[in-house]
C-alpha cells in the first residue's frame, strides 16, 4: 500500500534540492499517487508544481522555522498519511506536526554537514541520502544505519534540451576562445576561491580561456573583489543566478567543480549529460558520479591540482573524449523513474507504521 503522502519542503530559494523535489513530485503525480506539497507562497517551486499539476498547499515560510507553517502542514494531514520532510528546517516543522498527529514520516537528506539537532531525525520511518557520503556523515552522527537509504538524485531531463545562452555574444568573448564553468550557490562550502586561484595559474598558459561562473549567495562581493586583485577582471565573469542554470552548459569545454562539500553534485550530472567533460574535487557524493572515471577528480582546496587537471582536459582531445563516453555510460543510473521507483519502496515499508505504532 501507498499512503497519502504530504511533502514538506522550503521553497524559498531555487537550488538542487528544490528541483529534485519537484522532479519526484511530478514522477510520483505520473503514476497515480496521492500527494500535495507544503511550500512557501510564491516561489519557484510552488510555480513549477502547480505548472505541473500537483497540488501545492502553501504557506507564509519566510524564515527557515516559520512557525506558520506548522497549522498549515496539520490541516494538510489526513488518514493515512506519509510525511516526506525534504531539507532541514522542513525536518523540524514536520517532525513536529508527526508527533502530534501520530504520523509516520521519511527524511531525505542531501548534505554532509553536522546534525544541529538529532531528535526528529532519530523519529524517522527511513532516511533517504542522495549519496554513500551522505549516509556515512549520518551515521557518524549517530543514527541507526537499518533507517538509512541511499537514493541518488535525479537527473533533470530538461539539461540536455534546455535552450543555450551565448556567453561569448554576451560578454563580447573571442568565438575561438575555450570557456570553463561552474554552476553552484556563492556561499563558502562551494570555495570559489580556489577556482579563482586555479583561473590565475592558467592566465598567461592559456590565453584564450575564459571562466563562469553561474551562481548568487552572500559571497558575491567579496568573489568579485578577489578577482579584481588576481587582476582576473576580464577572464573570470559572475553572471549572476539564472532562472534556469543548465542553459548555461551548452557550448563551455569543461565544466569545473571546487566544492570543498558535496551531498551529491547534481550539477555534474548535468554536465555528464551534455556530453561536457568534469573536473572536480573528490568529496562528498562527488566520487559516486566520478569514481568510475566519468571526470577527473582532485583534491579539495588545491588550486595547483584544479589548474593542471583543467589543463589537461582541455589540451587532451582523446581524454576528453574517454571521460565523456564513461560518464555517458554512467547517466542510466540517475533517471528520474528510477528515484522515484527507490523513494516509493521507502513509503511501501513506512506502511506498518500507519497506526502509529
Amino acid at each position: 500500500m501507498i499512503p497519502r503522502v504530504v511533502h514538506v519542503a522550503s521553497g524559498r530559494e531555487w537550488r538542487g534540492g528544490q528541483r529534485q523535489v519537484w522532479l519526484l513530485a511530478q514522477e510520483l503525480q505520473g503514476r497515480g499517487i496521492d500527494q500535495v506539497v507544503v511550500t512557501s507562497a510564491g516561489s519557484e517551486l510552488a510555480r513549477r508544481l502547480s505548472s505541473s499539476r500537483v497540488r501545492v498547499q502553501t504557506a507564509s515560510w519566510e524564515a527557515g522555522l516559520d512557525p506558520r507553517v506548522i497549522p498549515v502542514i496539520l490541516k494538510t494531514i489526513g488518514r493515512p498519511t506519509l510525511l516526506h520532510a525534504h531539507d532541514g528546517h522542513a525536518v523540524t516543522l514536520a517532525g513536529l506536526c508527526a508527533g502530534i498527529t501520530r504520523t509516520p514520516f521519511v527524511i531525505t537528506r542531501r548534505v554532509t554537514f553536522p546534525l544541529r539537532r538529532r531528535y526528529f531525525w532519530r523519529r524517522a520511518c527511513r532516511i533517504i541520502t542522495i549519496s554513500g557520503a551522505v549516509r556515512d556523515a549520518l551515521l557518524t552522527d549517530g543514527l541507526d544505519p537499518s533507517k538509512l537509504v541511499v537514493i541518488p538524485s535525479a537527473l533533470d531531463p530538461a539539461a540536455t534540451t534546455a535552450s543555450a545562452v551565448d556567453f561569448r555574444s554576451r560578454l563580447d568573448l573571442p568565438r575561438s576562445g575555450q570557456l570553463a564553468i561552474t554552476l553552484g550557490s556563492l556561499t563558502p562550502e562551494k570555495d570559489h576561491s580556489t577556482l579563482i586561484a586555479a583561473a590565475s595559474r592558467l592566465v598567461r598558459d592559456l590565453p584564450n580561456l575564459h571562466w563562469i561562473i553561474v551562481g548568487e549567495g552572500p559571497l558575491e562581493q567579496s568573489l568579485h573583489d578577489a578577482i579584481a586583485r588576481a587582476g582576473l577582471a576580464g577572464r573570470v565573469h559572475l553572471v549572476g543566478q539564472l532562472e534556469d542554470p543548465h542553459r548555461a552548459l551548452a557550448g563551455v569545454d569543461v565544466f569545473v567543480l571546487s566544492s570543498l562539500q558535496e551531498g551529491l553534485g547534481s550539477s555534474i550530472l548535468a554536465a555528464m549529460a551534455r556530453d561536457i567533460p568534469v573536473v572536480a574535487t573528490r568529496v562528498g557524493g562527488v566520487v559516486d558520479l566520478l569514481g568510475s572515471g566519468g571526470g577527473l577528480m582532485v583534491d579539495a582546496g588545491c588550486p595547483a591540482e584544479l589548474a593542471e587537471a583543467v589543463r589537461r582536459v582541455l589540451g587532451d582531445e582523446e581524454l576528453r573524449g574517454r571521460l565523456v563516453s564513461r560518464a555517458r555510460n554512467e547517466l542510466g543510473r540517475f533517471s528520474v523513474s528510477g528515484m522515484a521507483e527507490q523513494v516509493i519502496s521507502v513509503y511501501r515499508s513506512c506502511a506498518h507504521t500507519l497506526d502509529g505504532s
